[in-house]
């Protein structure tokens, strides 16, 4: 198998000005400086940044855009996410660009980040791509690494590696990270988690390796992230384990056991619905008592 390169760019993501431009930019900058990439990540929602209401009503012109530079640079694209207007509500949508500047497959975010994600539609169908000669890629979108029913079902497609556009800005990227290494392990894959700076995250993009190691993680500024995956190191771990040891998607193929939590017509999620509804949290407010007066007075 040939070499494949990926590369992850992580940049600077504005709220309230178009960021193509500057992804056009920054991917240029990545093929003058690493001739031999073959792939280039961006995070979540980089081209038009976090607000829904700074998002074309059309995404036809922003898309070509992405194809005609996928085909310029001979090189395969994920240019992050974009808010999409449909007749069935917003989507939090991604597209894949091969080399020529062909759409090969396009997602939908599973699981919107809510209830900070208000107004947009959960996404129902997977996507899983080819790169003739190499091997086959899933993709997901942020929030929805922290179900893993979604990688497992990739992994289960024959997904080998999972590209995975983010946009964290807050105080659980922590979380992020090790849930992208748990990931990896779990289910003998590479992980590309690729977030952005500004409105577009605090950064610390990572790419670990099937084994669950860290392979790099990068710190708060632009970065371009050019890494050579291994492939036949994916399939060695997944028919003998890492170092000889777990193999767990084998195991869990010939597993004894199927999990009733996933079936609501015979699961009780009496639990579940005790929880409450799926709302905003809310500030507690306290009011002082005034010196001198009772708890009971008013």
């Amino acid at each position: 198998m040939r070499p494949f390169s990926i590369a992850g760019i992580q940049m600077y993501v504005s709220a309230t000005e178009e960021n193509v431009a500057h992804m056009e930019q920054r991917a240029e900058l990545a093929l003058t400086r690493f001739p031999w990439l073959d792939m280039l990540v961006f995070s979540e929602l980089s081209p038009h940044g976090p607000l829904i209401s700074h998002h074309p009503k059309s995404l036809t012109d922003t898309i070509q855009r992405f194809q005609d530079l996928a085909a310029r640079l001979n090189v395969w694209l994920i240019p992050g996410s974009m808010f999409e207007h449909r007749e069935t509500g917003i989507y939090n949508t991604s597209v894949v660009i091969d080399p020529l500047g062909n759409i090969v497959g396009k997602y939908d975010k599973m699981f919107p980040f809510m209830p900070y994600e208000t107004g947009v539609t959960g996404g129902d169908q997977f996507l899983v791509f080819d790169v003739p000669e190499i091997g086959r890629f899933g993709l997901s979108i942020c929030y929805d690494i922290w179900f893993p029913e979604t990688t497992r079902t990739l992994a289960a497609m024959g997904a080998e590696v999972l590209i995975h556009p983010v946009l964290t800005g807050t105080t659980d990227r922590d979380v992020e990270l090790a849930i992208a290494r748990a990931t990896a392990a779990q289910f003998q894959c590479y992980v590309v988690d690729i977030n952005g700076i500004g409105a577009g995250g605090i950064g610390r993009s990572c790419i670990v390796g099937p084994g669950g190691d860290m392979v790099y993680e990068a710190r708060g500024n632009e970065e371009i992230i050019p890494i050579e995956i291994d492939l036949d190191l994916v399939r060695r771990q997944r028919a003998q384990g890492q170092n000889g040891l777990g193999q767990v998607l084998k195991s869990f193929r010939d597993r004894n056991v199927d999990f009733k939590v996933y079936d609501n017509a015979q699961f009780d999620h009496s639990y579940h619905d005790g929880l409450g509804g799926l709302n905003m949290p809310t500030r507690n407010i306290h009011t002082p008592a005034i010196p001198g007066q009772s708890a009971n007075e008013n």
